[in-house]
């Protein structure tokens, strides 16, 4: 029987707004709190990303190479890594060259897109996998999305995009009895895998590891490793987490990075193996498939997106930056596709919430931060409709989108047929330098 642990961390961070006054609206089109988005991203690099980043190596190192690890790591996040902390950078490239890690695919700015717009979902799904290639040097074949939402539809979208595996939360709501440490596939695409996060070995160290009041405290590596083996169905156990646990949530005096040091030893004692999603997938078969009707996500009980669009302030946010998407979509302009981008962070919806609670939260309240957010969208509208004035008719405007998306899908193929005559002249002259060797 197959015993292993499926580990995957995610590393997010926004472009943070600045306090943009009604008064600014039409006058100055720079949004974002540069010192805050410094001084944020330099403190959970020192006491995260870049200590976390060393444990890793020192883990697969002492264990021989049998310690693998899983990161989604945003397009944001890497933009901001790559202009205030390049060691970080380099120390993930550092990772990728034993191997034993594996880069995931995401959205490029961690949104809301596949709950609202498709076409949106597609374009940051496609630039954050050409983002991590440009970086890293490899092509992911497996997907997370934002925050694991999933629903029948996203799988749809997932899987016509070529993927063949993906990551999500194993809500109770709707695995029932079933165990989520097996490999499941989606019911409407058969087609594609999915691992389901085990919420209890993902929460004991996520959110219990330090709370003094848990029965359990303190969490030991031996500890944890035989609740794990102690499971009555324990094929695989998948942790998902944030990175920021290690020294960011868990300040390492609560000895969070010792704890994580010990597992691959403790995993060995009791015959379990570290895995990376792609292998499971290539390697194990589904023993069923999950129907999710409504979209879910790994965040709070409910496991659902009311965290982010819960109420009347988030759901006006997201409809009003949705209704210009396709004339964003027919600029040119560089910086209005940049601040598009920016501005399509789930941060910004999550701080709406009267539910919140981040650390890292530059607001008050949800009104705050609605206010903040609708003045910033407002001047991004004035600077969209200068381009693509609101008299333009839809008609006019879909016809144009017809001609670029015909155009997009005639490239597409193109590359494609590119991508095969590149193979077939490899094998032939593989097959011609036999013969002549011969």
């Amino acid at each position: 029987m197959m015993k292993t642990i499926c580990l995957y961390f995610q590393i997010h961070q926004p472009f943070r707004l600045r306090r943009y006054r009604f008064f600014d609206i039409g006058n100055d089109h720079y949004y974002y709190d540069d010192f805050q988005n410094e001084d944020i991203i330099h403190r959970i690099a020192e006491k995260c990303y870049l200590p976390a980043n060393r444990l890793m190596m020192d883990m697969i190192k002492s264990s021989g190479g049998k310690f693998k690890v899983a990161f989604s790591i945003s397009g944001t996040a890497l933009e901001q890594m790559e202009v205030y902390t390049p060691e970080v950078i380099d120390s993930f490239k550092e990772l990728a060259k034993t191997g034993n890690i594996e880069f995931l695919t995401e959205t490029y700015a961690h949104s809301l897109s596949s709950l609202g717009n498709a076409a949106e979902f597609k374009a940051e799904v496609k630039a954050h996998r050409e983002k991590i290639h440009a970086l890293f040097g490899v092509k992911p074949r497996v997907f997370r999305n934002t925050e694991l939402i999933y629903s029948d539809d996203i799988s749809q979208l997932i899987y016509n995009m070529g993927f063949k595996g993906m990551l999500t939360e194993g809500a109770k709501h709707v695995l029932g009895w079933k165990s989520p440490n097996y490999v499941y596939s989606s019911s409407v695409e058969p087609q594609l895998k999915l691992l389901l996060k085990n919420d209890r070995f993902s929460e004991d160290v996520s959110v219990r590891f330090a709370d003094y009041s848990w029965n359990e405290y303190p969490l030991t590596a031996d500890k944890y490793i035989s609740w794990i083996d102690q499971q009555e169905s324990k094929e695989i156990t998948n942790a998902f987490m944030n990175y920021d646990v290690l020294g960011s949530f868990h300040a390492a005096e609560t000895g969070i990075f010792d704890f994580f040091r010990a597992l691959p030893h403790y995993a060995e004692q009791k015959g379990f193996t570290f895995s990376l999603p792609s292998e499971i997938f290539s390697t194990v078969k589904p023993v069923d498939s999950i129907s999710v009707p409504y979209p879910m996500s790994w965040v709070n009980e409910e496991k659902d997106c009311s965290p982010w669009l819960g109420n009347v302030l988030q759901q006006e946010a997201f409809r009003k930056i949705n209704e210009i998407s396709e004339r964003v979509a027919l600029c040119d302009d560089r910086r209005i596709k940049q601040d598009w981008i920016y501005l399509q962070s789930s941060d910004h919806f999550y701080y709406m919430s009267t539910r919140r609670s981040d650390a890292f939260c530059p607001y008050d309240n949800a009104y705050d931060a609605f206010n903040n957010y609708m003045n910033v969208l407002s001047d991004f509208i004035l600077r969209v409709q200068s381009q693509f004035p609101s008299s333009i008719e839809n008609e006019e405007l879909n016809s144009l989108l017809t001609t670029i998306k015909n155009q997009g899908e005639e490239i597409e193929q193109l590359e494609q047929k590119i991508g095969k005559l590149e193979k077939k002249m490899k094998q032939t002259a593989l097959s011609q330098g036999d013969t002549v060797t011969k």
